[in-house]
């Protein structure tokens, strides 16, 4: 039978629940248990994917299509397995259920209310994962602060289970922060009091405190948060700020947090942490050998979370390379053709994001074609690829009005298209085409050799697509589809053979990137990348070089 760990949140919001929860789940499976985490979000939102990323940030999309919080990205990306719908459960899918079954006559009329009935199914769903026999250890964020109203139906769900589990088979974890104040040079623990009488007011009573904090706690400070909130002193963890997320598992082992759980949850037999690929990673990732710039192109670089998949696929394929990339955002409503030359000079690569709406379409199309024409190594993913087909149809082929349907539904030439099966849909949730599917590679192209396979499965979030009536022209013309959906035909990846490195996707190869499967794309665009800095660098130092460059 499986066990359960949750993980609240007091004080502030975005210290870190996630990447705590993951932590401790990369610990206690590197002991060789079998863990997974899920998320619960308080909002009434069925799902993440009609939010606005600058509300929200990214959307993560698992293999089996849903749309979830970016939560779930850290998960996969810390465990190396792959998460579900089962996954993540907002408070929109718990209602959702319950007035459903409501309409169904499920509940002989009595009279629906949060509690039993919204309880019993946010219960439901945080014991579904563990009742399959596939893992030994579930654990689930609560999503908010505990105080919010939001939250309160989950703290009362867990309080009702701590009732009902036996005692060994539940445990709490709460995140809080322990500030300080500069000022009077002194830690505060009193946020962290307030935080768990608050929890504890509500029934609910943690076993253990993870206190983030800038500055190192103390024995004393640690002994007095333990005897005023009602936790052993070994429950009281420190978790510092750290240079890297990645670094938090090791942060976390060296407070004994796995070890403190293991413990308390009365679970015996495994040995300690196997680390070693984590730790070799993290010795690549602290200490580069070299350092490139990439420009990310897109329409929300003020908020870091809005391509945080992309941001931690540059981490993982700058540790294989062992070299240190540097995102510089761009925003590419500030790209025009006289400026594009100023602003993407210095780099080394050009990564054109994905997203939605006619905004700051022309700063890609124009980035597109600086990168095309100088030889910059060019990476464009979803609206990324589809910016690179309209910018060779208007400049290479001749097609002046070359455009997408999704910002120009009158256009004449529309290279870009919405997918057949989309054009009938009117709801906007859920209803994208979203996903794992497959994609044939055509052998002796690049994108055959970053694979070094001739079938691959990725994950999509779309509703247009290359229109196949120009196929013929664009391929004429030198561009090539070297990766095709076998079912459809639908094109999946274009490159140009004669520029150094020019590829794009349909498809969101960064949700499938993890610490040990840096994604392949990824590892060869930051690879070619090198090879640009080298190369101008080279030339720099060379008269005659740089002058066969131009």
């Amino acid at each position: 039978m499986a066990k359960y760990i949750f993980v609240t949140g007091g004080v502030t919001s975005s210290l870190g629940k996630g990447i705590i929860a993951a932590s401790l789940a990369k610990l206690l499976q590197a002991r060789g248990l079998r863990v997974t985490i899920q998320k619960f979000d308080p909002y009434i939102n069925v799902d993440p994917g009609t939010l606005n990323p600058y509300e929200h940030g990214e959307c993560f999309v698992t293999e089996d299509g849903a749309e979830t919080d970016l939560d779930l990205g850290h998960y996969e990306r810390f465990l190396n397995i792959f998460t579900s719908q089962a996954n993540n459960v907002t408070t929109g899918r718990i209602y959702q259920t319950v007035i459903n079954k409501e309409r169904e006559g499920a509940y002989l009329g009595k009279t629906v209310q949060v509690i039993p009935h919204i309880t019993d199914e946010i219960k439901r769903r945080m014991l579904l994962l563990g009742q399959k026999g596939e893992y030994d250890i579930i654990i689930s964020e609560i999503g908010g602060t505990v105080g919010d109203i939001e939250s309160l139906p989950y703290i009362e769900a867990i309080r009702q289970l701590q009732w009902e589990l036996p005692e060994e088979d539940l445990l709490v974890v709460h995140l809080t922060l322990i500030p300080y104040l500069k000022a009077a040079k002194e830690l505060k623990t009193k946020p962290t009091q307030h935080s768990v009488k608050m929890l504890s007011e509500n029934g609910v009573f943690p076993d253990v405190i993870v206190c983030r904090t800038e500055e190192p706690l103390n024995a004393d400070i640690k002994r007095k948060i333990a005897q005023f909130c009602n936790v052993k002193i070994e429950g009281v963890i420190e978790a510092p700020d750290a240079s890297t997320i990645y670094e938090v598992p090791l942060l976390m082992m060296n407070e004994k947090l796995d070890q403190i759980v293991l413990k308390q949850m009365q679970i015996t037999g495994y040995g300690e942490p196997e680390l070693e690929k984590w730790k070799a990673f993290l010795n690549k990732l602290k200490y580069p050998k070299t350092k490139i710039t990439i420009g990310l192109i897109g329409k929300y670089v003020e908020l870091q979370d809005a391509y945080k998949s992309i941001l931690e696929s540059f981490v993982h394929a700058g540790a294989m390379n062992e070299c240190k990339v540097q995102v510089m955002p761009i925003h590419s409503e500030f790209i025009m053709e006289d400026n594009v030359a100023e602003k993407l000079g210095n780099l080394d690569g050009l990564l054109v994001a994905p997203g939605f709406g006619h905004r700051g379409i022309e700063g890609k199309i124009a980035a597109v074609r600086y990168a095309r024409q100088t030889g910059l190594p060019f990476f464009g993913i979803c609206l990324g690829m589809q910016m690179a087909v309209i910018e060779y149809g208007r400049t290479v082929i001749g097609i002046k009005g070359a455009h997408s349907t999704e910002m120009d539904p009158d256009t004449t030439d529309a290279v870009v298209n919405m997918m057949e099966e989309q054009k009938a849909v009117t709801t906007k949730g859920g209803t994208m085409r979203l996903g794992v599917y497959p994609c044939d590679i055509k052998e002796g192209t690049l994108a055959h050799r970053i694979y070094g396979a001739t079938s691959i499965n990725e994950r999509h979030r779309h509703r247009y697509e290359f229109n196949n009536a120009f196929l013929e022209q664009y391929e004429a013309a030198g561009m090539v589809a070297s990766g095709k959906n076998p079912e459809t035909g639908l094109v999946e990846i274009i490159e140009l053979p004669d520029h150094p490195f020019f590829i794009g996707c349909q498809y969101h190869p960064e949700l499938k990137s993890t610490v040990e499967n840096p994604h392949p794309l990824f590892v060869h665009f930051v690879a070619a990348a090198k090879e640009f800095n080298d190369n101008r660098s080279s030339a720099a130092k060379n008269p005659l070089l740089q002058s066969e460059m131009i």
